[in-house]
């Protein structure tokens, strides 16, 4: 590999870092967003599965 072919790779992948850092961050908190709101549907079928046997 050239050295021009070397530093456009290494300018390339620090432009890159940013954006995957987003897009994990994204799918992170997407996935505690899904995580939360299944405990909560749980929950809530819960209270009304118990309201419903008295």
């Amino acid at each position: 590999m050239k050295q021009e072919e070397k530093n456009s790779f290494s300018k390339t992948k620090n432009i890159c870092l940013p954006f995957k850092s987003f897009g994990r961050r994204c799918t992170r908190l997407a996935r505690e967003h899904r995580a939360r709101f299944y405990i909560l549907r749980r929950c809530v079928t819960m209270l009304i599965c118990w309201q419903d046997c008295e």
